[in-house]
């Protein structure tokens, strides 16, 4: 039941109106490009802090994810997905390019305010001088701006999870959207997703119908005279 509890309550998600109210009041944040990330692309916080420059394809619009930032004994490390299917191409939308795009002038920026201080790690999302982020002040800062936009309190893993929910609402076929999130296989969708399914299956039966009849009613008497 104790399992049961959390899962229910891990599977919070927000609203289309909820994530554009989050990213509205992250905007001025200088890793603003993070919470864009998590919201369009679903990546786990380890993977957001962990990839970097060269993992992303401005050409083909794909990033790469192939390590994760993780805690060790002293500071951080990088470890590469537990899972084959962990280790993926994601297609980046027009809006995640233009935000990165930005994201890199300001790195760029800050670079040049520190001069021989700065620690260059090739990472996308870094501190000021080059350096990880820490899950720690991650989530602080994460929690400091939902506050501020006024949004339902979750997780910063849901947000994951919000991608997934409004992604299969929005009609993507489940495989896709698995590929995405780096599930081993389509049945771990199903069954994570499974409180948005029955609405799915209204929708794709609505379609069918009007796909199939249309406006044009049934001329029932001209059935009968045949």
């Amino acid at each position: 039941m104790g399992r049961w509890s959390y899962r229910k309550k891990e599977m919070e998600v927000w609203t289309e109106d909820e994530v554009r109210r989050f990213l509205y009041a992250a905007e001025s944040h200088r890793i603003y490009g993070a919470f864009h990330l998590a919201v369009t692309i679903g990546m786990r916080m380890g993977e957001i802090l962990g990839f970097r420059w060269s993992d992303i394809d401005f050409t083909k619009r794909t990033l790469s994810v192939s390590q994760a930032l993780s805690k060790a004994e002293k500071g951080y490390m990088m470890q590469e997905p537990k899972t084959k299917s962990g280790k993926r191409n994601i297609a980046l939308s027009l809006s995640s390019l233009v935000i990165l795009e930005r994201h890199k002038r300001v790195q760029a920026a800050e670079k040049l305010r520190a001069g021989s201080m700065y620690q260059d790690q090739g990472l996308v999302f870094a501190s000021g001088v080059g350096t990880p982020l820490g899950a720690r002040n991650f989530t602080r800062v994460y929690h400091s701006l939902r506050k501020k936009a006024g949004v339902t309190q979750i997780n910063f893993h849901s947000i994951r999870h919000t991608h997934a929910t409004l992604m299969l609402k929005q009609g993507v076929h489940p495989k896709i959207v698995s590929e995405r999130l780096g599930y081993a296989n389509i049945s771990i969708t199903l069954n994570t997703y499974s409180h948005v399914i029955p609405g799915l299956q209204q929708a794709a039966v609505d379609n069918f119908d009007d796909a199939l009849f249309g406006s044009k009613p049934v001329d029932k008497k001209a059935m009968v005279e045949e």
